[in-house]
Formats: structure tokens, C-alpha cells, sequence
């Protein structure tokens, strides 16, 4: 699961990027102000990829999500990448504890064969 989630976590480092390109196009907001929030938003994305696996590393990459969609209230296009970037959190999610699951089981059939066929 871990190299799913970071992957897409990686993904949004580079959205978030371009984002701020956009953004410093707007006229509402200073220069400074929009490279501090997308570069609070990228470190961010690269800290979750470390957190993935610790107790509610999960739970902050949703919040994460949810603030990509909200981006979409500054930028317009993230409300789609926001929504694309949410899609793809859950199959990482969903998919890579699949993934887990069966290395896993894998794992426990291979150190049973070693074993002779033991029950553990």
C-alpha cells in the first residue's frame, strides 16, 4: 500500500506546483502568499509519504484530499484534479491493502513449505 499511496501523493507534489504557476496569475493574491501555501501543500505531500504507514497516516492523507478539492475554490481546474487525485487516494488505499494482503498470505504459504508443512 505504501508505494501506491505515495505514489499519488508524489503525483500531487507536481499538481500543487503547477497549480501555484496558475495561481500567480491571479490577482487576487501576492506572490509570496501563494508560493507559502503551495509550499506548505508540497512539503506536506512529501511528509505524508514517510507517514503512510504510521497509525492515522491514512487518515491525514484523506484530510489531504480534501484540502486538494478545496484548493479548487482558487484555482478552478484543481476542483477536477482535486476529485481525480481523491479517486486515485482511494484505489491506492483499497488496492494496496489488497496488495498486502496477499503478500501476506504468500509469505505464510512459502514459511509453511519450508517448515515441512507444519501448521503454524
Amino acid at each position: 500500500m505504501r508505494t501506491l499511496c505515495a505514489s499519488t501523493l508524489l503525483g500531487e507534489f507536481f499538481v500543487i506546483g503547477f497549480a501555484g504557476l496558475v495561481a500567480m496569475k491571479l490577482d487576487d493574491a501576492s506572490m509570496a502568499a501563494v508560493w507559502t501555501v503551495c509550499g506548505a501543500g508540497m512539503l506536506l505531500s512529501l511528509l505524508l509519504c514517510g507517514m503512510i504507514t504510521r497509525p492515522g497516516g491514512i487518515q491525514l492523507g484523506w484530510t489531504f484530499q480534501v484540502a486538494l478539492v478545496l484548493s479548487g475554490f482558487v484555482v478552478p481546474m484543481m476542483f477536477i484534479l482535486g476529485l481525480i487525485f481523491g479517486g486515485l487516494w482511494w484505489a491506492s488505499v483499497h488496492y494496496g491493502r489488497k496488495i498486502d494482503e496477499a503478500k501476506a498470505r504468500w509469505a505464510d504459504q512459502q514459511a509453511r513449505q519450508e517448515t515441512g508443512g507444519a501448521a503454524a
